[in-house]
């Protein structure tokens, strides 16, 4: 029963972070890297500052928490400070190829990497024992994402160059597969940022910090070195392509919506993390759900994130076969949730 709380705590926060990216839509007068910035704010050090600060236990402090561990907080904003490269990226991901393909590629890719490689750090053997069923339920749920993979390439081919564009406006593929495919690799550093701060995790609980909060300060201490990337590339966009005065050129009712646009969608966006945090808390400890949840949610969010595609008309032309291979590529990944309770 824990199991499924778990699970179902995680599904929301991955239908949050899915929708994270249909507010950009919404954003009047702004060039791309000003609302990436904007809404990062609220993302990556707004709503983690107050997530971090549930996990504080009475009479002691969130500065006292994290430094606490040996050096995990560095560790963590060192791997964030890599992920940021990849969240970076992988909104770029969204620009060329849109919601649906481009979060495929790249989160199929981070949740390979994300989940295997923090296993082999820790010594676990992939080919025998509880090692080998994680091995085989990431592989199932690789190959629902590939599949789903390959419904975009039959999109990309029976749509015109008007059709594509009509759905998403930069659509471009063999740039946006480029993209993605490195977006996917730099975030699975999330997952090794979360292993690194895992001192962290262990000391506020030994502080008394209940168990459900006890993973939200680490995911501060990521979040704040993704910020610190994103924000220096989306500075140097604005000063080389002199889109800083859109901040200020813009007029008060243009900039309520854009602020109110970008606040849903860093609250959104950050409701994923929130949700694997406090999901986790319900899996047991060492167990290979527990081990597998990176990609769980990065299977939730694959899935969730095609949903969003057919209701934003992403699929519109695509044809009666690519959305078969689109569907089957969805139920392959939602088999491999439930896959680790049945081997």
């Amino acid at each position: 029963m824990n199991t499924l709380i778990g699970l179902l705590i995680i599904a929301v926060g991955s239908m949050g972070q899915s929708s994270s990216y249909v507010p950009i839509k919404k954003v009047k007068e702004w060039s791309w890297e000003s609302f990436w910035l904007v809404q990062g704010i609220f993302a990556w050090l707004v709503f983690p500052y107050l997530g971090a600060l549930l996990a504080v236990p009475a009479g002691s402090s969130l500065s006292a928490l994290l430094a606490s561990g040996d050096g995990a907080a560095l560790k963590a904003l060192f791997f964030g400070a890599l992920w940021g490269i990849g969240g970076l990226t992988f909104g770029l991901s969204m620009r060329y190829l849109g919601i649906a393909l481009g979060q495929s590629i790249a989160l199929g890719t981070c949740s390979a990497f994300g989940t295997l490689i923090p296993a082999l750090m820790v010594g676990t053997d992939l080919f025998t024992g509880e090692g080998l069923v994680l091995l085989i339920v990431v592989s199932v749920a690789i190959a629902g994402i590939a599949v789903i993979g390959y419904a975009g390439s039959l999109r990309a081919k029976n749509m015109t160059e008007e059709q594509k564009k009509a759905a998403v406006k930069d659509f471009a593929l063999g740039k946006g597969l480029l993209v993605a495919l490195l977006a996917g690799v730099m975030s699975a550093c999330f997952s090794l940022g979360l292993e690194a701060a895992e001192p962290i995790r262990v000391a506020a609980l030994e502080m008394g910090t209940q168990p459900l909060f006890a993973g939200l300060p680490a995911i501060l201490m990521i979040t704040l070195g993704g910020f610190v990337s994103n924000a220096i590339y989306c500075i140097f966009q604005n000063i080389k392509n002199k889109t800083g005065k859109e901040y200020f050129t813009v007029s008060g009712k243009v900039l309520i919506n854009n602020l109110l646009f970008c606040l849903l969608a860093g609250g959104l966006w950050y409701s994923q993390f929130f949700g694997l945090a406090l999901g986790k808390s319900y899996l047991v400890e060492g167990s290979v759900m527990m081990a597998f949840s990176w990609s769980i949610l990065m299977s939730l969010n694959v899935t969730f994130s095609n949903v969003w595609g057919i209701l934003l008309k992403e699929w519109k032309g695509a044809g009666s076969k690519t959305i078969v291979v689109l569907s089957l590529g969805m139920l392959i990944l939602i088999f491999s949730l439930i896959l680790p309770e049945l081997l």
